[in-house]
């Protein structure tokens, strides 16, 4: 499936939202502004966006603790999602899961885990969902390198080929899982190749390159829609930025060479590689530049919004704990339970 001017102009969008929120969220992180930890997913825009743009809005996502560009990339609004940041009451969350636990049923995201590997069975969980009601709705799972590596990745891929569940599993492979390289913790660099052993697709697609990621992550959405089962995506990315803001800075040495983070950023940079494409296509550079300036504006507005908003006040801890609490009658005097 391809893209038509009008998609491809939204992809283009998306990726600027992404790039731009995240560089002003490392800004204000690293001024003290944001707490917790903060993990971008700069230069990984490419295979967020182009997995993104092949499902529908009432299709579900889970995502991982690089969990910002997810949201992004889904449609959700930026305002909730820079006040929950900051762990302010009018966050998407109202505060309480902050940057790594994003959360918005509205466009689909069913949340976002500090866990390695936690949101791959509720992926498959919500693609069983919808096979009981009857709907046709598909399940998108991201997850890391690393998370290959956990127990949940096998069982939940062979139950889920076993059930043909409509779930497609997108490891965004960034060839780091914290410092340790690919090579030094898989048995095959390819993880793509772990799907033959439960007989479904497995695809790997250059994570820089939207439109392949798009076409990739497409082809996987219809085979899932027509109960033909799961499939396997892994995208070769790369992110720009250190594992987390402010952890190993200027000590990239240790784990890699500053060459080949300097040949990403001046080769790979998907949102560059993507200009050049809409520019081949007869897009106006000032069409994409009118895209920069409102993103900006949003991002800049999502910042102003945040910081007007109240932090939650320690006595509703306990507050939205439950979607529909069971208010069970007081037991008469002198029962057992």
């Amino acid at each position: 499936m391809n893209l038509d001017t009008q998609q491809q102009l939204e992809a283009y969008r998306r990726m600027v939202r992404i790039r731009t929120f995240e560089e002003e969220g490392t800004r204000l992180y690293t001024a003290g502004r944001i707490p917790g930890a903060y993990h971008a997913s700069i230069g990984q825009e490419g295979a967020i966006v182009g997995a993104c743009m092949a499902l529908r809005t009432d299709d579900y996502i889970t995502g991982t603790h690089r969990s910002h560009g997810h949201p992004i990339g889904k449609g959700a609004k930026l305002d909730g999602l820079m006040a929950e940041l900051m762990g302010k009451k009018t966050g998407i969350c109202k505060g309480r899961g902050g940057s790594m636990h994003l959360a918005d049923t509205s466009v689909g995201i069913l949340g976002e885990s500090a866990i390695v590997g936690g949101g791959i069975p509720i992926a498959a969980g919500a693609a069983m969902s919808a096979r009981v009601r009857g709907t046709d709705q598909v399940s998108l799972c991201f997850f890391g390198d690393g998370a290959a590596n956990q127990g949940t990745f096998h069982e939940t891929l062979n139950m889920a080929a076993v059930w043909k569940l409509p779930v497609i599993f997108f490891c965004e492979n960034n060839l780091y899982a914290i410092t340790t390289s690919v090579e030094k913790s898989h048995g095959h660099p390819d993880i793509a190749r772990r799907a033959h052993g439960y007989d479904i697709p497995g695809v790997i697609v250059d994570g820089q390159d939207v439109v392949a990621v798009h076409a990739t992550a497409a082809t996987a959405v219809a085979r899932a829609r027509r109960g033909e089962g799961p499939s396997l995506i892994e995208a070769k990315t790369y992110r720009f930025d250190e594992h987390q803001v402010g952890l190993n800075t200027n000590n990239d040495r240790l784990y890699r060479a500053q060459s080949e983070i300097e040949h990403y950023i001046a080769n790979r940079d998907p949102i560059l590689l993507f200009k050049g494409v809409l520019l081949k296509n007869g897009i106006s550079g000032t069409t994409l530049s009118t895209i920069n300036e409102e993103v900006a504006s949003e991002v800049a507005r999502a910042i102003a919004f945040g910081e007007r908003g109240a932090l939650p006040d320690p006595s509703e801890v306990y507050q939205n704990m439950y979607v529909n609490p069971i208010n069970y009658p007081p037991l008469p005097r002198g029962s057992r339970l």
